[in-house]
């Protein structure tokens, strides 16, 4: 197995890039996420990834496009729809390109970890990707380690970004105090 997964950042990274090693499965990171805003949490999340790589020994391939007006443009009008109608698609599509011209028989991505995503609609995606491109989809429920990562993280001294990335969510993070339910799999436990 030839693996590309898409990273969203490094403390998402941490727990998948284990659980899969743990498996005899070597991945390759791959960071394409122009809806990162402003430049400067950009250019953290990407540094803090290539770090990572560097300390965890884990290949990783960067695609610096940082994409603020495309971003603009694709959203504005749908600011409630942006996470499944851009965010997500634009990062997977270009996943499963990059996959197709580069010699990668199976895709995943770090996306599948975090409580705060969209886990379904993400899953159901790379499944239509997968289809579509001719190119295994790996899934694996990775929420499960979200503690066990992001305590590995910390011990690391990885940049722990506070919001999921747009400039929208950074918003919310601040104003909105969304209460949405988060993305749990069954049985998961919240730490004390």
């Amino acid at each position: 197995m030839k693996l590309l997964m898409h990273a969203c950042c490094a403390p998402c990274s941490v727990y998948c890039v284990d659980s899969l090693r743990e498996e005899g499965i070597e991945p390759t990171l791959f960071w394409y996420n122009p809806n990162i805003h402003p430049y400067t949490e950009y250019k953290a999340r990407m540094d803090a990834l290539n770090n990572y790589s560097e300390i965890e020994n884990v290949k990783a391939i960067f695609i610096d496009e940082y994409g603020l007006d495309e971003f603009c443009r694709n959203v504005s009008n749908d600011l409630e729809g942006r996470c499944v109608k851009y965010c997500y698609p634009v990062r997977i599509r270009k996943l499963f390109e990059y996959a197709k011209e580069n010699g990668y028989d199976t895709v995943s991505t770090t996306l599948l970890y975090s409580i705060y995503q969209k886990h379904d609609y993400i899953k159901k995606l790379c499944e239509e990707l997968s289809k579509e491109f001719e190119i295994d989809f790996l899934y694996r429920d990775f929420r499960y380690g979200f503690w066990k990562g992001h305590d590995k993280a910390k011990e690391l001294g990885l940049y722990m970004q506070k919001y999921c990335g747009c400039i929208y969510s950074e918003e919310d993070r601040y104003v909105k105090k969304k209460k949405d339910a988060l993305s749990l799999p069954e049985g998961f436990e919240w730490k004390r």
